[in-house]
């Protein structure tokens, strides 16, 4: 292969890679492994199309609701979050509560947070990622006993070794990684 083949093969192939990153969906940014991509504002993300749709026209699930306004919250969109929430028809469970906190804490509304997760904590008890958030809560309080609490819960659900255990602790030993 002559040097001038080289040179060419090695830009097509950068130019591949470079049209591959800049041209695919937008996806969440956060310290979880959030995977569904995060549209234009008025759009949603339809598990099922794959694809993102005008969100009046969505004919979509609570739970691809859920996740996807979970998807927006990880990208510092809380309030679009907790408008995407409100469309939910099911309030009533784990999962919608948890972000439906998660958003409102991270929108400076620490109480009104806590109260949502707490909600959800008694839905489901075993749920670690609330577990996660509320005692990452309690650490932007102050209550770091309360925090400390949360800690051991997880560790008794999924070790130490899981990403919830790993990031609480984290926050616990250095509050400005929350």
């Amino acid at each position: 292969m002559t040097t001038k083949t080289v040179r060419i093969a090695s830009l097509v192939l950068g130019s591949c890679i470079a049209a591959s990153v800049f041209s695919g969906p937008v996806f969440a940014i956060g310290d979880d492994s959030s995977t569904m991509p995060v549209c234009k504002k008025g759009e949603i993300y339809d598990k099922k199309a794959k694809k993102c749709v005008k969100q009046q026209s969505a004919n979509v699930t609570d739970d691809n609701r859920t996740d996807y306004a979970y998807s927006l919250a990880k990208a510092g969109r809380y309030e679009e979050a907790l408008a995407m929430l409100d469309t939910v028809q099911d309030k009533n469970n784990a999962e919608w509560l948890n972000y439906r906190g998660y958003a409102t804490r991270k929108l400076g509304r620490t109480d009104e947070g806590i109260s949502y997760y707490l909600q959800s904590v008694k839905l489901d008890p075993q749920y670690a990622k609330v577990r996660e958030y509320l005692g990452e809560a309690y650490v932007i309080k102050g209550e770091l006993d309360l925090a400390k609490e949360q800690l051991t819960t997880i560790k008794a659900i999924c070790g130490t070794g899981c990403e919830e255990y790993r990031d609480l602790n984290a926050a616990i030993i250095d509050p400005s990684k929350i």
